[in-house]
């Protein structure tokens, strides 16, 4: 149990980066400098004060100089990511050269999926440079295991998630935005080199979350069909459910039909 205790620590750190990430990225700010400050009167940090979760705790939500409340996301952040790294070093157990993929598209997915919420942007700064990132660990992981298929079945998913979004983008431009299409190459690659079954749940699972959400959006009279709602955290968190249950999925569907 060393590793995933020692992932969810990590996962709090990142957690409060992701933070910094979200709120600097779309402003075009530097993520390093300055350090962290209040947004309210600007005052920095303190180091004690920037424990994560347990720095937001003994605050109570508020600035310590001015005493502007500090809202409850941030924490939650925190939380959710150690939770995420934890999980994904029990589901990667037995794989240990393929866990850093996974733990940092999780981390860039969490990042992704709060600034489309807050800003409907997909920013390439983040996008862009996890292309060779991915592809340098999962080719990593395939070496360890001498499981190169893995490795072009990732190609083949990523180039082919791609090009299904870009010919959506072609045909209806107001129902996605490139940045989707960019992420889908990303995800389908992360997928696939997984299995096919992990493809197909979390690759096409985001257009069902995507649908429920609407209908909830509709039946709380928060919108109508019309209702614009941005797309990445669907497709991201379909794909972080896919990588948890394709397994059991695939299992479960070899079982009934009697194949397994």
């Amino acid at each position: 149990m060393a590793v995933p205790v020692v992932a969810g620590v990590l996962g709090l750190l990142i957690g409060s980066f992701l933070n910094v990430v979200v709120h600097r990225v779309p402003a075009g700010e530097s993520v390093v400098r300055p350090p962290s400050r209040c947004p309210g009167c600007g005052a920095e940090i303190r180091a004690r004060h920037n424990i994560p979760v347990l720095g937001w705790l003994l605050l109570r939500g508020r600035c310590a100089d001015c005493g502007e409340r500090i809202g409850v996301r941030y924490p939650l952040v925190e939380l959710g990511t150690g939770i995420l790294f934890a999980a994904l070093a029990l589901r990667f157990a037995d794989r240990p050269w393929t866990l850093p993929a996974y733990l940092y598209f999780a981390a860039i997915g969490l990042a992704l999926a709060l600034i489309d919420f807050d800003c409907r942007r997909l920013p390439n700064v983040i996008v862009l440079p996890a292309y060779p990132v991915l592809a340098v660990l999962l080719t990593a992981s395939a070496w360890d295991r001498q499981d190169w298929w893995s490795l072009a079945r990732a190609g083949i998913g990523g180039a082919a998630l791609f090009a299904f979004y870009l010919a959506l983008l072609l045909l209806y431009p107001a129902g996605m935005g490139a940045g989707d299409v960019r992420l889908a190459g990303l995800i389908g690659g992360v997928l696939a080199f997984l299995s096919w079954t992990a493809f197909f749940l979390g690759s096409f699972g985001g257009f069902l979350l995507g649908a429920v959400a609407g209908v909830v959006v509709i039946a709380a009279r928060r919108g109508d069909r019309k209702t614009a709602l941005p797309f990445g955290p669907f497709m991201i968190v379909a794909a972080l459910i896919a990588i948890f249950v394709a397994e059991p999925v695939a299992r479960a569907y070899l079982r009934l039909t009697g194949l397994g």
